[in-house]
């Protein structure tokens, strides 16, 4: 069977998308190759077609990982006033919704924690995805006249994922929902993005 040009490439985005929901779900270590392959609708034998090696497969899922979810929601703030930006991400960030969601979101909380024990290449993957995120978010702040921009952006990135981390890891809902709606308040207080301009 002939295919267009573009088969190939919509196989590997369907099954990139396979794989960032399975690392998600069971984390990079758990991924099997078969089960993302048979997600996507296609035998194991058509992985290497598309990569090289799982660790390729796995490098490549966690770069996929970051094109979508809050990324993307990230890449519409460019167009927004900063301050407007700023709240709608941080609202957006520290949500239940965004809390709860189990097959999209942003990466960073997810792989946090397994980061470390990854391939370089992994490595790459997740280092490429932050630096794009400081670096929006880092704009933004400086347009607010923030002197400190690319300082503080560390530090209001390791915010938004430690509190999603934290209050994914809270059994009790109330108190889950209490910390998102204290550090979204905080955030914004730190931003001086609560008050009137």
């Amino acid at each position: 069977m002939r295919y267009d040009s573009d088969h190939k490439a919509r196989t590997r985005k369907k099954v990139l998308d396979e794989a960032a929901k399975a690392i998600r779900e069971e984390g990079p270590h758990r991924v099997g190759v078969a089960g993302v392959m048979s997600r996507a609708g296609l035998t194991h034998g058509g992985f290497y077609a598309h990569f090289a090696s799982k660790e390729d497969f796995i490098a490549e899922a966690i770069a996929h990982m970051f094109e979508g979810g809050p990324t993307a929601k990230l890449e519409k703030m460019k167009g927004l006033p900063p301050r407007e930006a700023l709240i709608d991400y941080i609202d957006f960030y520290l949500s239940p919704r965004h809390r709860d969601s189990r097959v999209s979101g942003c990466p960073l909380p997810y792989l946090a924690v397994d980061i470390p024990r990854l391939t370089e290449a992994a490595r790459q993957s997740y280092v490429q995805g932050v630096r794009h995120l400081t670096d929006v978010i880092a704009a933004h702040l400086s347009a607010l006249g923030r002197g400190r921009a690319d300082e503080e952006v560390a530090s209001v990135l390791a915010e938004l994922v430690g509190a999603v981390m934290l209050a994914r890891a809270e059994p009790d809902a109330a108190r889950s929902d209490a910390l998102l709606v204290r550090c979204r308040s905080e955030l914004k207080r730190r931003l001086d993005l609560e008050t009137a301009h």
